[in-house]
């Protein structure tokens, strides 16, 4: 009895000892966090790896990550700075040379530059000291044939090549004398006495003394609207700065035979030839010429213009 007794004990105990491991290995499986269901407060967080009891768990292959990866940022291309356009070269204009004559100046200075280019065969006329559209003319013409800037005005470069090129003009060239022959016949009321002979057929204005011709010089007229008067007349007055009182301009020379009508210089006949007309008045384009016979007329001398 006691035998069996002992033996009853002894699987009891080996009994309880087996189901008491199997409680611990059941416990120890089961220590990570558990759902509890709906409503039930889950356990506190405890350390990563760590056991309510301080244990700490054996890492397996598919146990959820405490802490997220490290989000990479996708490489972010620098910002693109547009390309700063270079900065176009500036161009630099060529200095605008200052001239030295142009259209309007009259002086002894374009009398050079006319008779200069006489001398190069580039201008046909006396030389008057007046720089008008023929004179211009003339200097684009020289400009072109020796590649300089064609302006028509005379720069310090033209002027040095142009007396390059011709030499210093004796006064003959600056002054040549007038002709004395007149360009057409004479009308026969100019054969006596001193008398201003005026031909609009040859439009030459001659000066006659006793039948002798002393000087001849092209002249321009009035147009068919203010048309120069013909006939037989004589110098009434002489003016010798005179400033028309009707048209405001310049009648330098003026000689007066025929009411408001008279012989006198005209800038604008320098300029402009034929091209132009005047008022009424006999122009004469030649300064030089014109103010030698100022000197030379009286009050009273005879002025004839016919055709």
């Amino acid at each position: 009895m006691t035998a069996d007794r002992n033996r009853r004990r002894r699987r009891v105990s080996v009994a309880v000892a087996a189901a008491g491991a199997a409680l611990a290995m059941a416990v120890l499986a089961a220590c990570g966090p558990q759902d509890t269901g709906a409503g039930q407060k889950p356990p506190a967080a405890t350390t990563a790896g760590t056991t309510a009891a301080g244990t700490t768990a054996p890492a397996t292959s598919d146990a959820a990550p405490t802490t997220a990866p490290p989000t990479t940022a996708p490489a972010t291309e620098p910002p693109t700075t547009a390309a700063t356009p270079s900065a176009t070269p500036t161009t630099t204009k060529p200095p605008v040379e200052q001239a030295v004559m142009k259209v309007g100046a009259n002086s002894s200075q374009v009398r050079e530059l006319q008779a200069r280019l006489g001398q190069l065969h580039l201008f046909s006329r006396n030389p008057t000291g007046y720089y008008g559209s023929v004179t211009e003319h003339a200097v684009r013409d020289f400009q072109e044939r020796h590649g300089l800037s064609v302006t028509g005005s005379v720069s310090q470069a033209t002027w040095s090549r142009l007396r390059s090129l011709t030499h210093q003009p004796t006064h003959k060239e600056l002054y040549p004398p007038i002709p004395a022959k007149p360009a057409g016949k004479l009308d026969a009321r100019c054969l006596t006495g001193r008398t201003l002979c005026i031909s609009k057929t040859s439009r030459t204005l001659s000066w006659v003394v006793d039948g002798k011709v002393q000087a001849t010089m092209d002249v321009r007229f009035g147009s068919q609207y203010t048309p120069t008067r013909e006939g037989l007349f004589h110098v009434n007055s002489k003016s010798r700065d005179h400033v028309s009182t009707i048209y405001h301009s310049s009648m330098p020379y003026a000689m007066f035979f025929s009411g408001g009508q008279a012989v006198h210089y005209s800038s604008d006949f320098a300029a402009r030839g034929y091209a132009g007309a005047s008022h009424g008045c006999v122009n004469v384009r030649d300064k030089a010429a014109i103010a030698r016979l100022f000197d030379q007329v009286r009050v009273g001398d005879k002025v004839v213009v016919y055709w």
